[in-house]
């Protein structure tokens, strides 16, 4: 009796070491540091760090959308105490939302706990006054920055930390040509440049209307720091243009992609304004276009999200291809149109071992996939918890 319940006592202790593992394993997946993206495609990304007063967020705001620009606004959570309106605002324009702590602290001083509290308290308040995350991007107050916050920050669903390569030191009062000169000087494909809010920088938004007409002379694009990410290393990007009768819709379903990342890559707000002759980057493609439409005839057992997955595509798009309107009323025998394809099916999974320092999103990068398609192959509902040596299924 005494040697089983030994045994049992020693079962339990290695299953408990098990789950600490993993749990150590998933919160060691660190945030990426980035300070620029390497891209040959002159895009830029404008980032603005929003402090206590806010004083010039509705001036910035007015600028860029007057010159249609879409930035990056990294909020604190005592700004958005002090003024949530302006918090609403920025994010009703359409800018990207980041996390930049609630006190802005030094992270390098802060215990995992600490920072946990520092982002956590934010992302609920940015939530409930916007219906927006602010993950997964977070600037580090003062830049400042190790392996200990990268960790940290990764832990609490941070997956990238966004420095710059662009400094304005708009806060240190300088003037507008000031501002501007360091920016055009500076500038480069894949550049981050960070400028403030505050009342502490009034020249930033007597830089800025000088600052974009020069940028977009030099045939700069002005993007999203999430949109700026989908460009690194993305050489095999292909181009593709407008011809008469092209809608969006057309050309997104002619290269697999949706609406939305089409216009996302382009900068287009409205979706019905495109012209002929238009130069459209298509993205995340690898492959020469499709010309050729596959045709695939239902089987017993099948799905609608089943033959998506094996096509690698959405039910949605076959959904629309097929003029389906209730997903689950399909039947054996019927032919199906699949969207954006140009080969049979795949016959065959790649399976990839997950290593240390891996996020969905960088897999899904490597793969030319999306984390959801990871996500729905694997049945992960946290795209934040993956684990070292966990093997994936990447869907083709």
């Amino acid at each position: 009796m005494k040697r089983k319940v030994i045994r049992g006592a020693m079962a339990l202790f290695i299953l408990l070491a098990m789950v600490i593992t993993q749990s150590i394993s998933v919160s060691a997946a660190a945030s990426k540091f980035v300070t620029s993206v390497n891209t040959t495609s002159k895009v830029v990304a404008l980032t603005f760090d929003d402090g206590a007063d806010g004083a010039n967020t509705n001036k910035i705001l007015d600028i860029l959308a007057k010159n249609n620009v879409k930035a990056t606004f990294f909020l604190t959570g005592s700004g958005a105490n002090n003024h949530p309106q302006y918090i609403k605002n920025i994010a009703a324009k359409g800018h990207q939302l980041g996390n930049h702590s609630y006190t802005h602290p030094d992270f390098t001083k802060l215990t995992a706990t600490q920072m946990k509290s520092e982002l956590d308290r934010t992302e609920a308040l940015i939530k409930s006054l916007t219906g927006k995350t602010t993950k997964p991007i977070f600037r580090a107050p003062f830049g400042a920055v190790n392996s200990t916050v990268l960790s940290g920050v990764g832990a609490s669903g941070y997956g990238y930390t966004i420095q710059w390569n662009i400094d304005t030191v708009d806060w240190k009062g300088l003037t507008a040509s000031q501002i501007n000169t360091k920016v055009q000087t500076n500038i480069k494909p894949g550049s981050i440049v960070l400028m403030h809010t505050g009342a502490g920088a009034p020249g930033t938004p007597l830089a800025l209307p000088t600052m974009i007409s020069q940028l977009k002379a030099k045939g700069y694009k002005f993007v999203t720091i999430s949109q700026l990410l989908a460009y690194q290393n993305t050489s095999t990007n292909k181009t593709y243009t407008v011809k008469s009768g092209d809608t969006l819709y057309s050309i997104a379903r002619t290269y697999g992609v949706t609406v939305s990342a089409l216009a996302a890559a382009n900068n287009i707000t409205n979706y019905s304004l495109i012209y002929v002759g238009q130069v459209l980057i298509i993205p995340g493609t690898t492959v020469t276009p499709p010309t050729t439409t596959v045709k695939y005839t239902v089987k017993s057992g099948d799905t609608l999200y089943k033959i998506a997955t094996m096509y690698n595509t959405t039910v949605a798009k076959i959904a629309a291809a097929n003029n389906i309107a209730n997903v689950n009323s399909i039947y054996v025998g019927q032919v199906l149109v699949i969207p954006g394809t140009t080969v049979t099916p795949p016959t065959t999974t790649v399976k990839y071992t997950v290593k240390s320092g891996d996020t969905l999103y960088k897999i899904a990068t490597m793969y030319n996939t999306t984390v959801a398609k990871i996500a729905a192959a694997n049945n992960i509902t946290n795209v934040s918890l993956i684990s070292v040596g966990q093997v994936l299924t990447i869907p083709k």
